[in-house]
Order: C-alpha cells, then sequence, then structure tokens
C-alpha cells in the first residue's frame, strides 16, 4: 500500500475512535442519569452476583448485575451490527469493532466519573469508586489492559494493511 492510503486508513481509524468518544460522552451522561452518585448499579432494582472466582478472572472482581450484563450485551451488538448489515465478517472489521468497544467502555467509565456531579476528578479513586478493585498509575486496571489491548488490535490491524 502506499503511504497516502495508509495515511487515509489512519486517518480513517481515529476519526472512528473520536466518534465512539462521543458516542462515551452522551452513554455516560444517559448513565449518570440512571445511577446517580450510586456507580456500578448499588442502588437499582437489579440482580447482583457478588463474589466469585470467575469475576475475579474475568470482571476485575466487580459485581455482575443484571444491569451490567444487559447494557454490555446490548453495546456490544451495537459495535458489532455494521458487520451485520454488510454482511462481511472480516478479522479486520472485527478488531476494529472490540477495538471500539474497548475504548468506548473505559472511555465512556472514565467521563462517568469526571462529568457526574456525586464525582468529579477529587472523588475518582480507589476509596470513593470502591466497584474498581485494583488501581495503578491513577486509574482502574482495566483501563489500562483495555486500552493496551485495544492498541494493539488496531496497530495489527493497519501493520497487517499495510504488508
Amino acid at each position: 500500500m502506499t503511504g497516502a492510503v495508509e495515511k487515509t486508513g489512519v486517518a480513517r481509524t481515529l476519526g472512528y475512535l473520536a466518534w465512539v468518544v462521543v458516542m462515551a460522552f452522551f452513554f455516560a451522561n444517559a448513565e449518570i442519569q440512571i445511577e446517580g452518585g450510586a456507580g456500578w448499579a448499588t442502588s437499582l432494582p437489579t440482580w447482583r452476583v457478588e463474589n466469585s472466582l470467575w469475576l475475579d478472572i474475568f470482571w476485575g472482581g466487580r459485581a455482575m448485575t443484571g444491569y451490567h450484563a444487559w447494557v454490555f450485551t446490548f453495546m456490544a451488538l451495537v459495535f458489532l451490527a455494521p458487520l451485520a448489515f454488510n454482511g462481511r465478517w472480516t478479522w479486520r472489521d472485527a478488531g476494529l469493532a472490540v477495538a471500539g468497544l474497548i475504548v468506548f467502555w473505559v472511555c465512556e467509565d472514565f467521563l462517568w466519573f469526571i462529568i457526574n456531579p456525586a464525582f468529579g476528578w477529587a472523588r475518582f479513586n480507589a476509596v470513593d469508586a470502591f466497584w474498581h478493585k485494583h488501581w495503578i498509575w491513577g486509574a482502574p486496571v482495566d483501563y489500562w489492559g483495555g486500552l493496551a489491548v485495544a492498541l494493539l488490535i488496531l496497530v495489527t490491524r493497519h501493520w497487517r494493511r499495510a504488508k
């Protein structure tokens, strides 16, 4: 591929990620209206599984709730919808969808704290955000791990295209 074509591919990916951040902003605001200051659905009328080895391994030790089971599945379907509607399931497209979904959830969760009147920057910490059990470098470990996976997917996606 020529440099111009690859730059266009990277520019399109960056445009897509900007759109993902805008979607995360709107969803964070909707979730603030739903949860208020009670994060991780702690005051919602939903089922909860609090302690499980599987939650520790796959969910960062957070509770699994009916609210999160439905909303996470719904958003996965939203990000995969273009593949379904196009009738084209390629690894590149699926990778972009998965990377977008990861970036969406990291940004949405962070924005939930920052723009939530009950939290803000001052309460973005392990004590006040007790449902995030593991923190490093001032943020939940999930953020760093998720962004690393998304970056790996995107770099691989563009590197393989350039070959």
